[in-house]
Formats: C-alpha cells, structure tokens, sequence
C-alpha cells in the first residue's frame, strides 16, 4: 500500500509540474529554446530543493545541512502551490480574455462609415481588369481564415505573468510577516458575573512558533519581546512550538526562559510535538520555567486553567484526557473576589463562548495567526474556564460601567493576592 500511495503521488507530482511547464513556458513562446529549457531546469531543481528539505527534516540530518535545504527547499513548496493554484484559475479567464480581444479586433475592423464603391473607368475593347484572370485559367480558392497566432501568445503570456506575480507576492509577503514576528491584536473577552477585581486580566495567547531549522533563536526571542511587552498577567502556549528534535532545536528555544507573567507561564502540546519528540520537549520547556499541563489542571485566583494533550499523542498513548483533567475539579468555586467572603453559585460562561456583559482583556501573539480563535478541537482546548460552571477571569461585575483595557494593578494589593505566582 505505501508503495502504491508513493507511485500516485509521484505520478501526479509529474503532472503538476508538466501542466505548470506547459503554461509558464511552452505556451508563452513561439518555439523551443532557451527559455523551454531553463523553465524545466527551474521546476526539476526546485522540487529537488523540496524533496531534499524534507528528508534532510525526517531522516534526522546534520542540523547544518538541514539548514541549508530549509529555505530554498520549502520555499519552493509554497511557491509551486501558489502557482498551481493561479494557473488553474487563470483557465477561467483566459477564453474571456481571448474573446475580448477577437471582440476588439472585429470592431476596430468595421468601424467608420462605409466607402461607396469608385465608378470602373471604360476599358479598350478585349482588355482585361486588373487582376482578372486570362481565359481557362482556373479560380483560385478563397484562403480560410485562422486565428492569430499573436493574439493565441499574447493571452498566454498575460495569464502566466499575473500567476507568476500572485504567486510571488502572495509567498513574498507571508515570508516578510514571519520575518517581522508576530504582531499582536488585543481582544476584548466578555465573560459573565465576575469581581470587579479580575476586570483588565491579560491572557498572552502564543500558538504555532514553529521553531524549526529556518526559524531559529533569533525568532524566538522576537517572540519573547512581543508577548513580554504586552504585560501579560499569565501566557498560554498552545502547542506546534517546533518542528525538530531537542538536540537540534533545544538553542533555539532558550529565549523562552524569559517569558514573564504574574501569574506564570503554561504549555500544552500540538501535534507537531509529536513528530519532534514529546516527551523530550515537556521535560525542555519544564526546564525552561513553564508549566506543562498535559490532562491537568492548576488553580488560579478566579478560575480553573485546564491542558490536555493533542489528539496526536494517542499513537503514544497519551492523548487527550478530559475526565483526569477536569474530573475532580471544585465545581462548587463561586464567581467572586478574593477579597469578599461571599460566594455565589451562578456558573459564568466560558471565554470563547459568553456574550454576556463584562470586559476583561486579552492579548494574543501568534507567529501564524494574527488574531486569537476559538479552538475547537479537543487537543487543543484553552479556555478561560475548564467548563460552563467554573470561575472564569477577567469580567467585571453585572451591572458596573465597562471600563475597556484597564490595566490590572503594578502590586499586590487588596484586591490581588499577596502570592501572585500561580505555577504549580
């Protein structure tokens, strides 16, 4: 079966690259030459780029070396989707481009007003007219009209260098944004029936960092600033962290050491984990000072902060595991200050699904994403609550005025506990 799987995918490799030569190159050309070849040239040495990149990745290469293949190889890879993908859209338009331009043609052919016909001058007797054929000569057929071959080039050379362009720019800026770091968008979570003192608490959500040989140090610690200067009073890592073993990698991730929240720095695991060693790496970012839950759960002033594992780590047998992560939590925690003795039973909506009145705040950092989303699958399951009837963070109390992105006090104070590290 894999050697069949490996034959499909190499066959329709094959003619992906063909359909993409024939577009780019042979169409976009009166005849073979240079240009022909140096296009097959392009198309076989970047996917030997591609494939060299990805088994240096699996085979467990010298770093070095992986690090050479990684840019041009995987590059490559988003390229060539990008250009498959525009190519074939480009289908769509080239028979309206080529009908608009025989369209023009044909106007631009019969404009004007007609011209009458000049009267025929008198010949002498037994002359012939210009162009008249002598007697018994046979009458030359009617040449059939073809389509212009120009007209056939020019369209293809449009289609080809609006793919080749979108292609390009579309890698060319995603490639830039990753280079820059990540940026951060803050979101206003509104969460129900909750002191007034957990109003303006910080969530730094950072998720797929993808540390990996292209993405190294330097990347990680841009990271770092940026979810170090939002002030966050607790950041979450929610899994894809790298892409490659400890040993090669293990550098690379240092800079998270200096992670900095009040109420400390958590980890669960993604499935790429999974295929860079797992286990190895909880023990790392353990040592790195954050907190990995792996189906656990860890009790904060307002709320109950549950991880389980990704669903990739069944193959392991450590998947995910919601009934030891949540099954013995107090679901009797009431939704209150810490500074009142009064409790209350009412259960508060979870973060990713309440729409009822409160405004904490949240900041988000994300290499790939730009914007913090509810995650759905059971791998990955951060929310501000283990479930609907738990203590959730940042709301403020019903009824009070919405007081959007207050800071949350610089110290302890009445209404913060006094030991504000929230690390198991």
């Amino acid at each position: 079966m894999p050697v069949v799987f490996g034959l499909g995918a190499l066959t329709l490799l094959a003619a992906a690259n063909r359909y993409l030569w024939r577009r780019l190159f042979r169409d976009t050309t009166s005849g073979p030459g240079r240009v022909r070849r140096a296009g097959a040239a392009l198309l076989a040495g970047g996917w030997a780029l591609a494939i060299g990149a990805l088994a240096a990745e699996r085979a467990g290469a010298p770093f070095w070396l992986q690090q050479i293949l990684a840019w041009p190889g995987f590059l490559w890879l988003a390229i060539s989707l990008y250009l498959l993908l525009a190519v074939l859209a480009g289908e769509a338009v080239r028979p309206l481009l080529r009908r608009l331009l025989e369209r023009r043609a044909r106007t631009g052919t019969t404009a004007g007003a007609p011209v009458a016909p000049a009267r025929p001058e008198p010949l002498p007797v037994g002359a012939r007219a210009a162009g008249e054929a002598a007697p018994g000569t046979p009458p030359t057929p009617l040449s059939t009209t073809t389509p212009d071959p120009s007209r056939r080039l020019f369209v293809s050379r449009a289609v080809a260098g609006a793919a080749a362009a979108a292609a390009l720019g579309t890698v060319g800026y995603g490639t830039y944004g990753v280079l820059r770091g990540p940026r951060v968008k803050r979101v206003t979570v509104t969460l129900a029936k909750l002191p007034r003192a957990a109003h303006g608490y910080r969530i730094a959500v950072v998720s797929d960092i993808h540390l990996s040989p292209v993405l190294g140090r330097d990347f990680a610690q841009k990271v770092v600033d940026t979810v170090n200067g939002t002030q966050p009073d607790l950041i979450a890592v929610v899994g894809d962290l790298v892409d490659g073993s400890v040993k090669d990698l293990g550098p690379a991730a240092a800079p998270l050491a200096r992670l900095k929240a009040r109420h400390g720095s958590y980890f669960v695991t993604g499935n790429h984990e999974y295929f860079s060693g797992a286990e190895q790496w909880v023990e790392e970012v353990r040592r790195l000072g954050l907190d990995p839950l792996e189906n656990a759960r860890t009790e904060l002033p307002w709320f109950d902060l549950a991880g389980v594992n990704d669903i990739a780590g069944e193959s392991e047998g450590r998947g995910p595991d919601f009934a030891k992560a949540l099954g013995d939590r107090d679901t009797a925690r009431a939704c209150s200050s810490p500074t009142s003795p009064s409790r209350s039973t009412t259960p508060c909506a979870t973060a990713s699904t309440s729409s009822s009145p409160g405004t904490p705040t949240a900041a988000s950092c994300g290499p790939a994403t730009s914007s913090p989303k509810p995650r759905t699958r059971p791998s990955r399951a951060w929310n501000a609550t283990a479930t609907p009837s738990c203590t959730c963070p940042g709301a403020r109390a019903p009824g009070a005025r919405p007081r959007a992105w207050e800071h949350p006090p610089t110290s302890p104070s009445s209404n913060w506990p006094a030991h504000a590290d929230a690390k198991a």
